[in-house]
């Protein structure tokens, strides 16, 4: 029987990699390629970003292929990257939203344009290192399982792949722990087994988005006022691209107490600063809903929801709206939901869907 042929993203980092070899193990014809997706030419630019997808990850990956005695291949995807990514991340913050950028490059960049390309040339999938696993339900339908490993999962990140995507992708590193991945990489004498893990946005490597807004956009980004709940000015704010719901640093506001950003208004320019207690809401509204495990939403269901990468997620009833959106009701407040962020559904293990934050309700 021929084998199946298989194209991994490989970012230059561990994960990919030994995502890379695993499967050469398992009797794929694995191929290797990393996506191009930086935006400047200069040299230096491209080595100062870093990132997952800058020339140090070429580098590092070109090496692992070689290593590995598997194709590797340069795929540029930067106009896909900067109309997916970069411009959807400037115009949130324009619009008092704070976007999770990694979530649209996965539906868009890693694995639309990837797996596109991927099946023109004859693959049968695709592969990456994340930290999940691919699996079909009784129901036909696919969906993702959480890693082993609930400190790595990164099923958060990836709610939004459709069914097609799913069943094109292989997720070899889901079934095992950070550790494990590396012990795997030291024992096939892999350089990088013990490089670190990115951390920072790839096209923000210092974390000043503001600035990177500021250089990136037409836009008139002027001071604004600071408000209370009930619309007294309290102070000016440096801009609204500076803040997110929840924020407590870098107000410098002397309220004598602390205070929180609790919403943002673009319309006009306002940015409103509550109380401790004013950042929680027991209910939010999400819309863009891409189910996973089920086909609709067509009765209310309980679920455990995760408002963000880091929550830890809680129960909550979801509820279908007339307009396709769902309002979400949670057991109990939850700090700081965030309009522009994910909200993402499970049933114990496996993802339900998730969606983006509109609002929250109190």
């Amino acid at each position: 029987m021929e084998k199946k042929k298989v194209v991994i993203g490989m970012s230059g980092g561990v994960d990919s990699s030994v995502a890379a070899y695993l499967l050469k193990k398992q009797g794929y014809e694995v191929i290797g390629a990393t996506m191009q997706i930086w935006q400047d030419e200069s040299i230096d630019a491209q080595e100062e970003t870093g990132g997952c997808c800058g020339l140090s990850a070429v580098d590092d990956a070109r090496r692992v292929a070689e290593h590995l005695e598997i194709p590797y291949y340069v795929m540029n995807f930067k106009s896909e990257f900067k109309e997916k990514v970069i411009d959807y991340f400037i115009e949130e913050y324009l619009q008092g939203r704070t976007p999770n950028p990694c979530i649209a490059c996965n539906r868009y960049v890693k694995w639309e344009s990837l797996l596109n390309r991927s099946l023109e040339i004859g693959a049968d999938y695709i592969a990456t290192g994340h930290y999940a696993q691919v699996v079909k339900l009784e129901n036909g339908r696919f969906t993702l399982k959480k890693s082993v490993t609930s400190a790595k999962d990164q099923t958060y990140a990836l709610y939004n792949l459709t069914q097609h995507q799913l069943e094109h992708t292989l997720m070899p590193v889901g079934e095992y722990t950070k550790d494990e991945i590396r012990e795997i990489a030291k024992e096939i004498s892999l350089r990088i087994a013990n490089k670190p893990d990115s951390q920072e946005i790839c096209f923000v490597p210092d974390n000043d988005y503001a600035k990177f807004i500021k250089e990136n956009t037409d836009a008139n980004l002027t001071e604004g006022n600071f408000v209370d709940l009930d619309g007294n000015i309290i102070g000016k704010h440096k801009g609204i691209t500076h803040y997110t719901v929840g924020q407590r640093k870098g107000l410098n506001l002397s309220m004598g107490h602390p205070v929180f950003v609790t919403e943002i208004r673009p319309d006009t320019n306002e940015v409103v600063i509550g109380n401790a207690e004013d950042v929680f809401a027991n209910k939010l509204i999400a819309n863009n809903i891409n189910y996973m495990s089920i086909e609709d939403l067509n009765q209310k269901m309980e679920v455990t929801a995760k408002i963000r990468y880091s929550h830890s997620g809680d129960t909550c009833i979801l509820e279908k709206l007339e307009d396709g959106s769902v309002l979400c009701t949670f057991e109990k407040p939850q700090r700081a939901i965030t309009p522009g962020q994910a909200v993402v559904f499970y049933d114990g293990d496996y993802v339900v869907g998730g969606g983006t934050i509109v609002k929250s309700v109190v």
